[in-house]
């Protein structure tokens, strides 16, 4: 296929409100389930969940799990107390677990566009304020759209976490969703999010055909333009967490599609201010967070093991010591030997998802498979 691209990562051709009036179309009432998509793009093998993540997957209703469709979890850590906004929440599965994870002090709001998912979601809450034994509800359902925060009176500078689960893909507009992320974030803030990428930026017959869009692979973005606009819009650099090969599985989408790739991956995009100058250091993970007491896997390229000195680097130095994070490392004085040289020089990484599904032969991150021994997707 020859490619003819778009010039700007964010040029739509289609009309915002016909994307999301389709895309509303497709998830509202076409769509009843997981065997109703037409691709494997939103598919993958099960992989291990966290035994907390699946227990609490089994208290939630089963008429707001049985409106799932199928995109796989994303679960940060270190959740407890932690106000949490859901993008695109469909009918409050993941709400609902994530709810009963940050427990009664925490907040969870999830935001739909969707008006028939919303109504599943809400009403549901009571049950899962008393299933959880909670005195109140600490989930909340919001309608509106990802790419105006603002509009559906979003609070700003008030979340600690943004999660996205195969969802921005499906915005005409990528640029928007970052900034509305940005502004709603506090300063140390997340946004923690996995969702479909492509190897190149996909022409116009791709990006203006519904079906693809809806199935995740029409509005899937150009990795390489993800980095971008994060740092256009005052995000540190996206740190890759997980990525695994997509395939198709469907022969007319294939041939659409011709030799395009793409790749389901996980990032973490803090909020810190660029003000904020740090340089490399050395931490001690204390082992403190909740089903990581023995090692913490902060992404694709560094894992902390608990009582293990890492020399890091500024900007990762950063993240910690203003995030979540903040108290559950030891910061010490990166120490230079007699000559003035890093004993210990911090990682130079690449965050290309296709290479690294490459090296990693498509491994799945547990934070972004299944449980309970059925296919689930990586996206």
């Amino acid at each position: 296929m020859e490619r003819s691209v778009a010039s700007h990562p964010v040029d739509v051709l289609m009309p915002e409100l016909e994307i999301h009036e389709a895309v509303k179309d497709y998830y509202g009432r076409v769509l009843k389930g997981t065997s109703d998509l037409k691709s494997n793009a939103c598919l993958s093998p099960t992989t291990p969940m966290a035994p907390a993540v699946c227990r609490a997957l089994k208290e939630v209703h089963p008429e707001v799990t049985s409106r799932y469709y199928g995109c796989g979890l994303v679960v940060p850590e270190c959740l407890e107390g932690c106000r949490i906004l859901d993008l695109g929440c469909g009918a409050g599965r993941d709400c609902y677990m994530l709810s009963c994870l940050v427990g009664e002090r925490g907040l969870v709001t999830g935001i739909e566009m969707t008006e028939a998912q919303l109504d599943v979601a809400r009403k549901h809450v009571d049950y899962h304020t008393k299933k959880f034994g909670y005195k109140k509800p600490n989930t909340e359902f919001v309608q509106g759209y990802i790419e105006a925060l603002q509009r559906a009176k979003i609070k700003e500078n008030f979340y600690d976490i943004i999660i996205s689960n195969c969802v921005v893909n499906l915005s005409p507009d990528k640029l928007r969703v970052l900034k509305e992320a940005h502004h709603v974030l506090k300063d140390g803030g997340e946004l923690y999010f996995s969702d479909i990428y492509c190897n190149h930026r996909l022409p116009a017959e791709i990006r203006t055909h519904k079906v693809l869009w809806g199935e995740c692979l029409g509005g899937a973005l150009w990795w390489e333009d993800l980095l971008r606009l994060a740092q256009e819009v005052g995000f540190c650099t996206p740190r890759l967490v997980a990525a695994t090969a997509v395939t198709i599985g469907n022969k007319e989408f294939q041939t659409i599609l011709g030799d395009y790739e793409f790749v389901s991956a996980t990032y973490r995009l803090f909020k810190i201010p660029r003000s904020l100058s740090q340089s490399s250091c050395q931490v001690i993970y204390d082992g403190n967070i909740t089903g990581h007491e023995n090692f913490l896997k902060f992404d694709a390229y560094h894992t902390f093991k608990k009582n293990e000195m890492v020399t890091i680097d500024g900007e990762l130095a950063g993240i910690l010591k203003m995030s979540r994070f903040a108290e559950e490392f030891t910061f010490q004085v990166h120490v230079e030997n007699e000559i003035g040289i890093n004993c210990v020089t911090p990682k130079t990484v690449n965050w290309n998802p296709f290479e690294f599904t490459h090296t990693q032969e498509g491994s799945v991150d547990v934070a972004t498979g299944g449980c309970c021994g059925s296919p689930t997707p990586c996206c």
